[in-house]
């Protein structure tokens, strides 16, 4: 278990920011811990849901913005389903995802090539198209075998389709990104 000090300084305006984008009220959290354990990776965080949210109330930028726990995160609202005072922690780690980003935290290269890959996916066919996100991490990473033996599995139950699906919306999608893409430059 990691200690992390809390000595160093609050900053309030992170505070702030992550109640403005994600339009959550912080100081609601009262660290019951059920988002922790309700959470299926858990075992893998360097930081559990619970103290990440206990860093953000504390100011503490640095520390929540390179935790692996983001990163790891997959947004499965299983901390928000549970949460007592029906704060929406995925997304509050979701905006703490996107600030890390800004920031230039970038996670572990591999973590960071998936989440690219599918960022990508996500962006240019409006859902994810998982054939598409598998090759786009192959050649992110140069982990072409990388988990082949699955393969064997998921074609027959027809898990990995070799062209996307369409869908209803695609442009509204196009847009999001596009509105994400501007709202960064300015």
């Amino acid at each position: 278990m990691n200690t992390i000090s809390l000595d160093a300084s609050h900053d309030a305006d992170f505070v702030r920011q992550v109640e403005a984008e994600s339009g959550q009220n912080l100081s609601l959290c009262y660290q019951c811990g059920n988002c922790t354990a309700g959470c299926p990776y858990t075992s893998f965080y360097d930081i559990p849901v619970s103290q990440i949210m206990r860093l953000v109330q504390a100011g503490q930028r640095d520390t929540v913005l390179s935790c692996k726990s983001l990163w790891l995160c997959a947004t499965c609202e299983s901390c928000t389903t549970r949460c007592p005072n029906n704060i929406d922690v995925a997304r509050i780690m979701d905006v703490l995802r996107h600030m890390a980003r800004r920031a230039g935290h970038a996670p572990e290269p591999a973590i960071k090539a998936f989440w690219d890959s599918f960022l990508d996916s996500v962006k240019k066919h409006g859902r994810v198209f998982e054939m598409g996100v598998v090759a786009g991490y192959m050649l992110k990473t140069g982990r072409v075998l990388t988990d082949a033996d699955l393969a064997k599995d998921m074609l027959p139950k027809g898990k990995l389709s070799f062209r996307p699906h369409p869908i209803v919306g695609r442009q509204s999608v196009i847009e999001i990104f596009k509105r994400y893409h501007e709202e960064r430059k300015s």
